[in-house]
């Protein structure tokens, strides 16, 4: 099958029409989005791909595209479109990895033989999917649901390569673990994996933090530090909760990852790192970027492939072993016998909603162990703790009649806050989302602590 992607639908019928005329199968989409739908689903024996979409005028959507379907199938040459004003654009996506390019209008012999020369010098490369499945390393990386396997099979995919990749999806779905699978399962499994929480960093701290400083190169300077970057050279960092991220910051993260030197503070001269950049986020960059508060060149420099990871309520056939796991890890940690659950608790356990998703259900399965110490587990068990911790405005006498989820929302924070005396970890741990989500919760309800 030959995939063809422009945004002009006459330019689409007229290959379609050329190609099928040429007894080749065609497959035809108008842009980015439709095209990695397919390519992650399929693998096309060649691709014709436009390098100007309508949303782009400078053509580096294009180059995205061609750098992402390249890393997901390196084995399948891509032929590029262009206008003759657009040379130049041609030639960087050639040194991205394109088979060749042609000009618009092209000639209809000329670009079958393009194809069949291109097609026969492909055919002796083989999918390799198979062994790198048999090789990847899960780690502490529990399921078999649909979606965490297809999560999967794309990071066994990606992770021997250098490109930049955003995780994204809910707070508490294993965004870090999904990271370190990325890492020990790269070229650079030996070098060090350094993780930033970008969400509890200031802006005022964000240089001395990454970038590190000289002794006296500020007030409280009495030594130097080392700063995240140079910690992370030859290895990989994990920038978690990105979307957090200040946008004087973003300016100074984009110059690091755009060539990959920094200055320390108080140090003028330029050092180099050699990094591979994982991110993180709950949040919705694409809309953050149409409003102007995250930048639109950082956005397409750290998501070169998109990671999406499924809420627990969407994977819950993993529920009965995450719940297994979480209790196993329990008992060896605090020397206790191994706990059992009856059926009944793992249905309970398996119908909850899960807005705290992996770490709402391991810190639920943890607590109900800890304050029961019994062989066996019944729902009533979890029901009980449940009810304490999560939904416990209920029984507090609360009425929910007529409040807006905001409103449910923000009375469940404040009785939180009122039961742990203001300790934001043990709110964060009861509620079942992370620290950086509750403050970003404390914020939007203007809340002050």
């Amino acid at each position: 099958m030959i995939l063809i992607i422009d945004d002009d639908s006459a330019v689409r019928s007229s290959l379609s029409f050329m190609l099928k005329r040429a007894g080749y199968e065609a497959q035809a989409v108008p842009g980015p989005r439709e095209a990695m739908e397919v390519v992650r689903s399929v693998v096309p024996d060649l691709i014709l791909m436009d390098m100007n979409f309508t949303l782009s005028t400078t053509g580096e959507e294009g180059l995205t595209l061609l750098k992402q379907v390249k890393i997901f199938r390196p084995e399948t040459p891509v032929i590029l479109m262009t206008a003759w004003g657009s040379i130049q654009l041609a030639v960087q996506g050639m040194q991205a990895g394109a088979f060749d390019f042609i000009t618009k209008p092209w000639n209809n012999a000329a670009l079958l033989q393009r194809i069949e020369t291109a097609l026969e010098l492909a055919g002796s490369f083989k999918e390799t999917t198979q062994e790198q499945n048999e090789t990847f390393d899960r780690r502490h990386i529990i399921g078999r649901s649909q979606g965490l396997m297809e999560v999967l099979n794309t990071i066994a995919r990606i992770a021997k390569t250098n490109a930049s990749v955003l995780i994204t999806g809910e707070s508490g779905t294993g965004k870090e673990l999904i990271a370190e699978a990325i890492h020990i399962n790269s070229q650079r499994a030996r070098q060090p994996f350094v993780k930033v929480n970008l969400g509890g960093i200031s802006q005022s701290l964000f240089e001395s933090e990454m970038f590190g400083h000289k002794k006296g190169a500020f007030t409280d300077a009495s030594s130097d530090r080392i700063g995240r970057f140079e910690m992370a050279n030859k290895g990989t960092i994990f920038l978690d909760e990105i979307g957090d991220l200040d946008p004087s910051c973003q300016v100074k993260l984009l110059r690091v990852l755009q060539d990959q030197t920094f200055e320390v503070l108080g140090d003028s001269r330029p050092r180099k790192t050699d990094i591979r950049v994982v991110s993180a986020t709950n949040a919705d960059l694409r809309k953050m970027v149409s409003e102007r508060t995250f930048r639109e060149d950082l956005f397409y420099r750290i998501n070169l492939i998109t990671v999406k990871l499924p809420a627990l309520r969407e994977r819950r056939e993993d529920i009965p072993l995450l719940a297994r796991h979480f209790a196993d890890r329990q008992a060896e940690a605090n020397g206790l016998p191994r706990t059992e659950f009856s059926a009944d608790a793992m249905q309970f356990l398996s119908r909850l909603p899960y807005p705290g998703n992996i770490r709402e259900l391991k810190n639920l399965v943890e607590r109900t162990i800890l304050v029961n110490g019994k062989p066996i587990l019944d729902a009533a068990d979890f029901d009980a703790q449940y009810i304490r911790h999560e939904d416990q405005k209920v029984a507090e006498g609360v009425s929910l009649a007529g409040m807006t989820l905001d409103e449910i929302e923000r009375q469940t924070i404040l009785q939180a806050l009122e039961r742990h005396k203001g300790n934001l970890s043990q709110v964060a741990t009861a509620l079942g989302i992370s620290r950086a989500a509750l403050y970003r919760r404390l914020e939007k309800f203007g809340i002050s602590v």
